[in-house]
């Protein structure tokens, strides 16, 4: 399946909208509990979609396999990954966060291969993948190495996220299949993860215990729930029905640019020539993900000399 523009304008604002969760992670992480903070990110986000879908009339799915496949995919794109990303951002910083997130495209070239017909491994995903990769690791830069033998454990938990993320892209397939509508999947989805992780986290965290977070991570919560849940999974489920399991995993490579480009917005930092060589390798990786780097680089056979030449001289 090949990206149109709207297609690459809807991955470019997801890549936003999760860019901003790493920074937000990153802030209430620091108060709150684990599994508090992905209940809240959750069940918010469910209230924010369940609003959505009574003020649109939706009518809501009635069969209870419609709901085990809600409870799947919660629990491969919410459940499982959100809980080893904050884990490992306990540890790890949000660079290298980002940049281990990045390798979701590669395990969901690999799967989809797998699982899906119109979905067939080639050489040429696999060398954008790894190009991609390569661009994300050049503009993070160095720094974001630091201390990488003493955080094995967490570098692994990011990257069990990134199976599980891959997992859900494929999995993710069979609502636009059954005719379910993006709106309908994501408030499913929260909607199942809430129901597993509230009690988890009222269990295990008693958050009561906890002193009241401070603004900045009730901003930070609500960021996640409402952006980087709520209306980021819309988008999400949008682009996975349009444009398939492997597109949609582009997004973890716009997000370190993404990152770096609000960074230069609000926090005024300034661009490195890293940052400009690593952009132009994730887009020759894009390129070359959607078959045009290759077009780009060979001249259509009507154009060639030598093709000309063969064609006169067989007549």
């Amino acid at each position: 399946m090949r990206l149109g523009p709207m297609d690459w304008g809807l991955l470019v604002l997801l890549s936003l909208l999760w860019g901003g969760s790493f920074l937000c992670v990153g802030i209430a992480v620091q108060e709150l509990p684990v599994l508090t903070i992905i209940a809240l990110r959750v069940s918010l986000a469910a209230l924010v979609l369940w609003g959505i879908v009574l003020m649109r009339l939706n009518q809501l799915p009635r069969d209870w396999a419609v709901w085990r496949a809600f409870l799947g995919m919660g629990l491969l794109n919410n459940v499982i990954p959100f809980g080893l990303i904050v884990f490992g951002q306990q540890t790890i910083g949000a660079g290298l966060a980002a940049i281990l997130n990045a390798t979701t495209p590669l395990w969901t070239v690999l799967i989809a291969a797998v699982f899906l017909a119109d979905e067939r491994f080639s050489r040429q995903k696999l060398f954008g993948v790894l190009l991609g990769l390569l661009g994300g690791i050049v503009m993070v830069g160095p720094g974001a190495f630091k201390g990488l033998s003493q955080s094995l454990g967490a570098q692994l938990a990011v990257l069990g996220a990134t199976l599980s993320y891959a997992l859900a892209n494929v999995f993710g397939r069979r609502f636009a299949a059954a005719k379910i509508s993006p709106l309908q999947t994501a408030f499913g989805q929260v909607t199942a993860s809430s129901f597993v992780l509230v009690p988890l986290a009222l269990m295990i965290d008693t958050p009561w215990r906890f002193a009241l977070p401070s603004n900045a991570a009730i901003l930070a919560i609500i960021g996640l729930a409402v952006l980087s849940t709520a209306f980021a999974y819309l988008l999400f489920f949008k682009i996975l029905e349009r444009a398939g399991a492997t597109n949609v995993s582009l997004v973890t490579l716009l997000i370190p640019p993404s990152a770096i480009g609000m960074g230069m917005v609000f926090l005024q930092e300034s661009l490195q020539s890293a940052h400009f060589i690593g952009l132009a390798l994730i887009i020759l990786g894009l390129l070359s993900l959607q078959g045009s780097l290759f077009r780009l680089s060979r001249p259509k056979q009507a154009d060639c000399p030598a093709f000309k030449a063969s064609l006169l001289s067989s007549t």
